[in-house]
């Protein structure tokens, strides 16, 4: 079975967090900005994350679980720090010799 590869246009538009949420670029930010209005240009640069119903299309295409803005933050696993993986070995050292 072949591999799955993600998307690479998504790829090289948005960023992915460490927390999962997904970062992006807004539209008509870049020039011609004297015709727009400040309440235009305001509300362009706030909230650069995206939404989950548009995470949740996302995922489709880069074949990986993302997380949203109203996802709790305990919905990503987490790799284990290096004194939590020692911690670990160790019991796992002392269960192998009892």
């Amino acid at each position: 079975m072949p591999k799955n590869k993600s998307h690479k246009g998504i790829l090289k538009r948005v960023k992915l967090t460490k927390s999962g949420k997904i970062r992006h670029k807004k539209a008509f930010t870049g020039h011609i900005k004297s015709t727009k209005s400040g309440k235009r240009l305001r509300q362009l640069r706030s909230d650069k994350c995206m939404s989950s119903p548009e995470a949740k299309r996302l995922e489709k295409l880069l074949h990986r679980r993302l997380r949203g803005r109203d996802q709790p933050a305990a919905a990503i696993r987490r790799s284990p720090s290096p004194e939590q993986k020692r911690a670990m070995r160790a019991a796992a050292a002392e269960d192998k010799s009892k």
